[in-house]
């Protein structure tokens, strides 16, 4: 016998042919028991499918939901932040402010893929997304105060003198004689 080949003659050592030669019936010609049906079997299956299609629909809306309001951590978090920094206009100010405005514009342009993982005929994704998009929209209304209370935005009229054009002069006044 040569190395490496087994009885069987193919290139394994140990093969077992589970091909049937033999002349009796197969078990597909034997009746089923009393009592047993295999179409029940398969209803069961059917159930169990489905149980576990909702429960996964379940557990999908639930992720949904904590994804949601996961923003609602993030905007706690900034604002205690932006009260640290203080109201007066450093490096470290700046810095939080736009921060706070960056991370809910990027987070409001990738709404879908967020969501993307959660989508499902049997999940409704509506009011999970309104309510992702409602705190990032408070996320960013909080970064726009904050630029308000740093002076940064040009809210008073004084912000705007250099666009006004000079005042007419309503006025002339005249020196009556001239001292030397």
């Amino acid at each position: 016998m040569e190395k490496g080949k087994g009885v069987m003659g193919s290139g394994r050592r140990w093969a077992v042919d589970f091909s049937d030669y033999s002349t009796t019936p197969s078990s597909r010609d034997i009746p089923d028991p009393p009592g047993f049906s295999r179409a029940s079997q398969d209803q069961d299956d059917s159930a169990m499918t489905r149980q576990k299609k909702d429960a996964e629909a379940n557990w999908k809306s639930q992720k949904a939901w904590e994804v949601a309001q996961a923003p609602f951590k993030n905007l706690m978090m900034m604002g205690f932040m932006m009260w640290m920094a203080g109201s007066t206009v450093h490096l470290f100010s700046i810095g939080i402010t736009f921060s706070a405005l960056w991370q809910p514009i990027s987070a409001l342009q990738g709404v879908g893929k967020v969501f993307e993982p959660y989508k499902d005929s049997k999940v409704d994704l509506l009011g999970p997304k309104l309510l992702f998009i409602a705190l990032n929209l408070g996320g960013l209304a909080l970064g726009v105060w904050k630029l308000n209370t740093l002076g940064l935005l040009p809210t008073h009229a004084s912000d705007w003198v250099s666009s006004l054009p000079p005042a007419q002069e309503v006025e002339y006044s005249g020196g009556g004689i001239p001292l030397n």
